[in-house]
C-alpha cells in the first residue's frame, strides 16, 4: 500500500496536486485544476491506468517492430507518462517533452524522477513554438497532448499547426494526438479535417459511445503517410477493459463530412467538458 503524502502546488498553469494511488505502491496520479491529467506507476512504467494512454500505447507499440529505438518528440509533459512507457517498451529511444509549465516539469523531476539512463530530454517550452524551430525529418514519432486546465490551446488546433507537425516528422513517421469532443463533434471533425489535408493516412480511436454522439469522451487520432496496422489496433482496442473501436479510410472521410480546416485566425480551444467528465471524486 501506498503510505506516501499528498502534495499540492501551485506551477506556471494552475494548481498541481500529486495523490498516492492506495492500491499501487509508488504510483501517483497527477491532477491540474482538479482535472486529471496523468497517472504514473514508478515501479512499473509500461501500467498505463487511463483509457486513452493505452490506446497511445497500442499505437506506440505497432509504429515499428517490438522493441526498435524510436525518436519520439511529445508535446505536452504532464507526469511524462508515454515517455517512460516507451524508455521501458523501447530501449535506448530518443525522447524530447516539450512542457510549457517549467514548473510543473520541476514538480515531476522532484517527486517522480526519471530513470538516469532514460533517454528522456525536457524541455520548458510552448509546444507550437518549439515544433516551428524545430528541424525538418526530425521525428518518429510526434504525441500531442496538451491542455489548458481541459481544453487544447486554439494555437494547436488549426491547419498551419499541422503542417509543421508533418515538416517535423520524418517521411514514415507517425502523429498521434489526444483530443476530447462530443456531439456534434464540431472540433474533432476539424482536427481530422485539418490533418487529412496534409497525412495520407488518417485514423480514429474512440469508445463507440462517444463516436454515437452519446457522450463527452476522447478520441485518439492517428496521422500518417503510410497506413496504420488497423487489424491490430482494432484487437487491441477492442480487448481493452473499456473496449474502442478503431475508424479508417471512408468512414473517416465520412465522419469529417462538411468540415474544414481552421485558420489560425479563427482558431478556438477545444470545448470544455461538462462537469464531471474528467473529474475525480
Amino acid at each position: 500500500m501506498n503510505a506516501s503524502i499528498p502534495v499540492t502546488r501551485v506551477t506556471d498553469h494552475g494548481t498541481v496536486k500529486l495523490m498516492p494511488d492506495v492500491d499501487r505502491a509508488r504510483a501517483w496520479l497527477l491532477t491540474v485544476d482538479g482535472a486529471p491529467q496523468s497517472y504514473v506507476d514508478l515501479d512499473d512504467p509500461a501500467y498505463l491506468e487511463f483509457e486513452y494512454t493505452r490506446r497511445l500505447g497500442y499505437v506506440l507499440d505497432a509504429v515499428a517492430e517490438e522493441g526498435r529505438p524510436l525518436h519520439v518528440v511529445h508535446l505536452g509533459g504532464g507526469g511524462l507518462t508515454l515517455p517512460r512507457y516507451v524508455a521501458a517498451t523501447r530501449p535506448g529511444s530518443r525522447q524530447e517533452v516539450i512542457e510549457a509549465d517549467g514548473a510543473l516539469l520541476e514538480l515531476v523531476a522532484e517527486y517522480l524522477p526519471l530513470p538516469p539512463d532514460s533517454g528522456v530530454t525536457p524541455h520548458a517550452a510552448d509546444a507550437r513554438a518549439w515544433l516551428e524551430a524545430a528541424p525538418d525529418d526530425h521525428a518518429d514519432v510526434l504525441i500531442a497532448d496538451v491542455f489548458g486546465g481541459s481544453r487544447v490551446p486554439a494555437h494547436l488546433t488549426t491547419l498551419a499547426y499541422a503542417r509543421e507537425a508533418e515538416r517535423v516528422l520524418r517521411p514514415d513517421g507517425v502523429y498521434l494526438a489526444n483530443l476530447a469532443d462530443a456531439a456534434p463533434f464540431g472540433f474533432l471533425r476539424s482536427q481530422l479535417a485539418a490533418f487529412a489535408t496534409v497525412f495520407e493516412e488518417l485514423a480514429l480511436i474512440a469508445e463507440p459511445g462517444v463516436l454515437r454522439g452519446r457522450r463527452f469522451g476522447n478520441a485518439v487520432l492517428v496521422a500518417a503517410h503510410r497506413p496504420p496496422a488497423v487489424a491490430v489496433l482494432a484487437r487491441r482496442a477492442a480487448a481493452d477493459a473499456f473496449p474502442a473501436r478503431v475508424e479508417h479510410g471512408a468512414a473517416v472521410r465520412e465522419f469529417i463530412g462538411s468540415a474544414r480546416p481552421v485558420d489560425d485566425a479563427d482558431a478556438v480551444p477545444s470545448p470544455e467538458p461538462p462537469d464531471g467528465a474528467f473529474g475525480i471524486g
